[in-house]
Formats: structure tokens, sequence, C-alpha cells
């Protein structure tokens, strides 16, 4: 979750959300309700969020919103931070210095969290595993050399497959031991360690929108970190409109869809934002649990389901397998999704409805 973006370019980045959702202006105050919109934080997640609620509702009623969403991100991101401990929490970060030590006793929300992981794992075929740490911390290294770099790592410093290798012997689920009784978190092997970034904001989002639902918000857009949650649909009954990042920054159009949706999430995983280069090859923040080596088998996909931890999951780990068993753990699961490859080829399941002109 430790990651660094200009302020400018996140909120140039929230604009374009918003006009893609809302469309490309602003609504006349004299014919259409009006639009309220908040950045709620730059540092949960250590992204930019941004919460928007259409209709008429009063400033209070909205503030109230900003509030329990600021609350509610900042304690599930202190929860799940696998680099720091906060007084008074027992994270994460303090699950991982403990493996193979002892059995660390937190809140009851860490200890739900960590089963829903388990059952991704189960439902991903694996390729969700919060128990990847190990690999993923000689990926994270390797990526903040590069940057140190100007985002250029030399071959010869890339990680080895024997060091890799060495590391995946780490990963085992098994591993990680929860006590619901005793509200404790082991992790049996002192070697491995936790990394919860493929589900961490999803499954926060998903909170945050049922604390939302059940405080009467209606006509309401979460953008965590560029998950989308919607909460209703707009005011006249239409549904919204959601724009899928074009993986090509050099494209003329940033988003290379549209599409329509209800009261669901959005979630993608791409190889466009979070990589370096070695040579002539982009390696991206996605690892692949089966090769320990970052996926290549597309640009982007994107989930669209009514449970974002889901999609969080599953965005994951079709990033990591092929089309068709994709397509296939898909049809097992009911969810949809898209699939942008590397040559700009898109591939859409049958639940996705695309606005305006095609790709």
């Amino acid at each position: 979750m430790k990651k660094t973006i200009s302020s400018i370019l996140l909120f140039s980045l929230l604009l374009c959300l918003m006009s893609s959702l809302f469309g490309c202006t602003m609504p006349n105050s004299k014919t259409e309700p009006k639009i309220h919109s908040k950045i709620i934080s730059y540092a949960h997640f250590n992204t930019a969020s941004q919460i928007f609620a259409y209709g008429d509702i009063s400033d209070d009623t909205f503030e109230s919103y900003v509030t329990t969403a600021d609350e509610t991100l900042e304690y599930y991101h202190k929860l799940f931070d696998i680099y720091y401990e906060y007084s008074g929490v027992n994270n994460v970060k303090t699950i991982n210095k403990n493996a193979g030590i002892a059995p660390v006793t937190v809140d009851q929300e860490l200890i739900d969290f960590l089963s829903y992981c388990k059952e991704l794992y189960t439902l991903t075929e694996g390729k969700t595993n919060v128990m990847l740490g190990s690999v993923l911390k000689i990926w994270h290294n390797a990526r903040e050399e590069a940057e140190g770099n100007f985002g250029y790592l030399p071959e010869s410093s890339l990680p080895s497959a024997d060091k890799l290798e060495a590391a995946g012997k780490h990963t085992s689920i098994d591993s990680l031991i929860i006590d619901r009784k005793a509200l404790t978190v082991y992790i049996s092997d002192p070697e491995a360690s936790l990394d919860v970034g493929a589900v961490a904001k999803g499954y926060t989002v998903d909170i945050l929108y049922n604390k939302l639902k059940n405080a009467g918000a209606d006509s309401v857009v979460l953008n965590i970190g560029g998950n989308i949650r919607t909460i209703g649909q707009k005011p006249d009954g239409s549904l919204w409109t959601s724009g899928i990042t074009n993986p090509d920054k050099t494209a003329e159009d940033s988003l290379k869809l549209r599409i329509s949706i209800g009261e669901s999430s959005v979630v993608t995983s791409g190889d466009y934002e979070r990589f370096f280069l070695a040579g002539d090859k982009k390696y991206n923040h996605i690892v692949d649990p089966a090769t320990l080596m970052p996926a290549e088998y597309f640009a982007s996909v994107s989930i669209v389901t009514s449970e974002s931890g889901i999609a969080d999951a599953l965005s994951t780990a079709l990033f990591c397998m092929p089309y068709e068993s994709g397509l296939a753990l898909l049809e097992k699961v009911g969810a949809d999704a898209i699939w942008i490859f590397k040559d700009g080829t898109v591939k859409i399941t049958d639940g996705i409805v695309i606005v305006g002109t095609t790709y």
C-alpha cells in the first residue's frame, strides 16, 4: 500500500472520473440536481479518494458522508498497513513482525478480513494469495530501486530466479492461522508474511458502502484510488457511466471505453501505473503466484460485480491467468469483465454494456 503520486496528477484523474460519471459538463442548477463532490484524502491507502453525491441533499448531510468515509478509510488503512504500526492497534505489520514467534491478538475486523482473504484464495484458485508477501517484497524493493533511478533498473539488478524460488517456498495460505474464538492471528512460517494489497481497498470500499447505505445515502459514487463503487442510481433513475482507462498513454482518448453500470463495483488491475523498466521490458507490480514474475497476459483487466472486495480479488486473479481460464472462473463466480490485451484488443463478457461508440 506504499505509493507516492503527484497531488496535481491525482486531482486531474479525479476530474476525468467525474466527467466520465456525470458527463462532460456540470449540471444546470435550474434544471438538474446538484452534484456534491469532495476529495476525502490523499493519504488513506496511499492514494486519492473522492466521494460524489448527486441529488438534492443538504451540505450537512453530504459532510456527514465525507466524515464517515474519512474515518472508515483511516481505520482500515491502519489495520491493513504492512509498512507501519500505530499506537493502540495490532495490524498486519504487527502480525508479520511476530511470524514464527507468537499469535497476535487483533480486532474482530481484522479476523473477519483475513478469513475473507482465505475464502478469496479458494475462490480465485490461489491466484489472489495474501501470503505472497515474501515474493512481493522482493519485487517491491526492485521497484523502489528503479524509482530512485527514474524508473529504470539495470538488468543485472533484477531479482534472480533462485531468490524468487526460495521466497516462493514461504507463501502457503495454510501458514496463516486464525483463531476466531481467541481473536488471534499467527503466521506459523517465520519467513512468510502477509501482503493484503490485492484485497484491502476493495474490502474497505464494501464496508464503507454498507455504512453509507445504512445512513440513507443514495445516488452516491465512491472513487477509492480507482476502485469505483456506486450507491443507487441517478435521481432520474438512469444508470451511471464509468470510464475504463486506456492503458496506451499515447492515445488521444484517456479512456478506452465507457460502460453503463447500476449499483455495482468496477475495479481494474493494469500494467500502466506501477511499473519499472529493465532493458526494453516493462515489469508491473502484479505478480503471478505460478511464475513468481509480474504477469504478462494483459494490459488491464476490469471487473464489474456487486462486491468491491470480490472485484478487487478477481481483477488480480484474471490478470494472472489466460483469457480462457479467466472466462471460466467468471462463469463460476458470476461476474463480468473487460480484458484489454497488450495489442489494444478488447474482449468483454455478455453483461458489459458499452456506452456510445465501440472501442
